[in-house]
């Protein structure tokens, strides 16, 4: 038994933590199996790569090393957790996926997207989540929610031109995946958010 795959994206407080949980609580409720990872993380391995990413102290870090660690954390993340869930068919919300790859390091970084295809080409062709929701809200508000860029996470103090990049880089995404990015628009509260995203889950078949 195979069981099904949610990815959440977003800009840097677009509220994916926060679905996520209430997500988790609404399939609680209902017995679902079902459980909560994130990347980079998500694993012993993974979270120790996550650390050298997010450094607020690894200012000089190549493009490309970037892309290259969160390749090799998302890898390890799909043999440690994300695998091993699916294959005993639990659900598993995962905070970021493959769309924050193309969305942060393509659109954001420049860097060429064959080459970001390519590094990820093991999660594309074996873990491909059954939906990816994209949380819309643009950086600047998404910021302002969270009260400021965390001064100790060195994604978050890359600045306003290159979130504004990340965003329009989503929103090219959408075009360019419709119905594996699909987009949830989180201009309201946040249990107006939950029940767009559980009614969107239904239509989709991805929950019961």
């Amino acid at each position: 038994m195979k069981g099904k795959f949610i990815a959440f994206e977003g800009c840097e407080g677009a509220g994916k933590s926060t679905q996520m949980r209430l997500l988790s609580e609404y399939l609680e409720r209902r017995g679902v199996p079902h459980i909560v990872t994130r990347e980079p993380g998500g694993s012993e391995i993974s979270e120790a790569i996550r650390k050298v990413i997010l450094n607020g102290k690894f200012t000089s870090m190549a493009d490309e090393c970037e892309a290259l660690l969160y390749a090799a954390a998302r890898a390890q993340h799909l043999a440690d957790t994300v695998g091993p869930a699916l294959r005993e068919g639990k659900t598993v919300l995962c905070d970021r996926y493959i769309f924050s790859s193309y969305a942060y390091q393509g659109y954001g970084r420049g860097l060429d997207m064959a080459f970001l295809e390519n590094i990820n080409s093991y999660a594309v062709h074996h873990f491909m989540p059954d939906v990816t929701l994209f949380l819309d809200i643009p950086p600047v508000l998404a910021f302002a929610r969270k009260h400021g860029a965390d001064k100790e996470d060195r994604i978050e103090q890359a600045g306003e031109a290159f979130h504004k990049k990340v965003y329009e880089g989503y929103r090219a995404l959408l075009q360019k995946y419709p119905g594996q990015l699909v987009p949830v628009d989180c201009s309201g509260n946040k249990f107006q958010t939950h029940e767009k995203i559980v009614a969107l889950l239904k239509k989709t078949g991805v929950i019961g």
